[in-house]
């Protein structure tokens, strides 16, 4: 019954994850990048928090693993993440976002071949974490030439690196940063091996990742405002319950479950539901060379875990 349990929860982390992509386009148009990633996780830990409570699952911190797992889960897994993709979501379309987030997986093998068995890279490794670099690079295809204005809200910090690369490169580079923050991070909160539920993880990481985000909006000058218009409560209200509270306790618990590996394999569905949601409601489209980016990014994926892939093809066909 697990298997299932664990297949019904991939699904709705990809539905959950995949459509947050455009629910964040809609709510960056109003309200400062770093200040709406605050809002989620405020939304999303005082849901995930209450109903615990409620229920009378809500685990406090009680050893030194506890308190390491909430800290190494709010400043990677929540306060980096967030940073770099709301950031980067400020220059680029959400579904190619999506795209560049796809590298996840290739990463977090690379991690963990590093933080957890030691054993580091070996050469095949190597050709599938640079097939999966290369996908990046073509999809953030550095160009020296701008092509539109820097957009409303973006650091001024960042205006050279948008000359050089463009809106979708400077984009595509930001998510990236995102993509390492989430695939250190996973593979770190394994190591630490914490004895706590995932779930009351989830609700502590994201309540503190909430003040880190504040205190970082407040940092850099964001104007403090509340969310204004239908559309935009709509999108405070999708990512801080659905994409944060729903989104990151099955992600935990399929990270506890099945390992930052599996986990982290929901990446591969993410852009599909992305794509979907913002064609239909945004009328965006992938260029071709953001696809071609995203079948590196998988070709990555295969050569690195090649072993597993064939594995799992024999018992299918068993």
């Amino acid at each position: 019954m697990s298997r299932y349990e664990d297949a019904i929860l991939f699904v709705v982390l990809a539905i959950a994850w995949g459509a947050g992509f455009s629910a964040i386009e809609v709510g960056l148009e109003t309200i400062p990048p770093i200040l709406f990633a605050a809002f989620r996780f405020d939304i999303g830990a005082a849901v995930t928090v209450v109903a615990l409570a409620a229920l009378g699952r809500l685990d406090r911190p009680t050893t030194r693993a506890d308190l390491g797992a909430i800290v190494v889960a709010a400043s990677l897994l929540v306060f980096a993440n967030v940073f770099f993709l709301f950031f980067g979501q400020l220059y680029t379309s959400g579904s190619i976002a999506s795209v560049v987030y796809s590298l996840n997986p290739v990463l977090t093998v690379g991690f963990a071949a590093v933080l957890l068995s030691g054993g580091g890279l070996g050469p095949r490794d190597a050709v599938g974490i640079v097939l999966g670099l290369l996908g990046v690079v073509l999809i953030a295809r550095p160009s020296p030439t701008a092509v539109a204005e820097p957009p409303a809200g973006a650091p001024a910090v960042l205006d050279g690196a948008f000359a050089l690369f463009g809106p979708d490169g400077l984009g595509a580079l930001l998510v990236f940063c995102a993509v390492i923050a989430v695939a250190a991070g996973s593979v770190l909160l394994r190591r630490v091996d914490a004895p706590m539920a995932s779930l009351p993880t989830t609700g502590w990481a994201m309540a503190l990742g909430a003040l880190m985000l504040h205190a970082a909006s407040l940092g850099i000058g964001e104007s403090v405002m509340l969310p204004s218009g239908t559309w935009t409560w709509v999108a405070v209200g999708y990512v801080g319950v659905v994409a944060s509270s729903v989104g990151y306790g099955a992600y935990f618990t399929l990270m506890r479950r099945r390992g930052p590996f599996t986990a982290n394999l929901v990446s591969y569905a993410v852009p599909a539901v992305a794509s979907v949601t913002g064609w239909a409601l945004l009328d965006e489209q992938l260029p071709p060379l953001a696809i071609a980016g995203f079948v590196c990014i998988l070709a990555g994926f295969l050569v690195l875990n090649r072993t597993v892939v064939a594995e799992e093809l024999r018992t299918l066909r068993a």
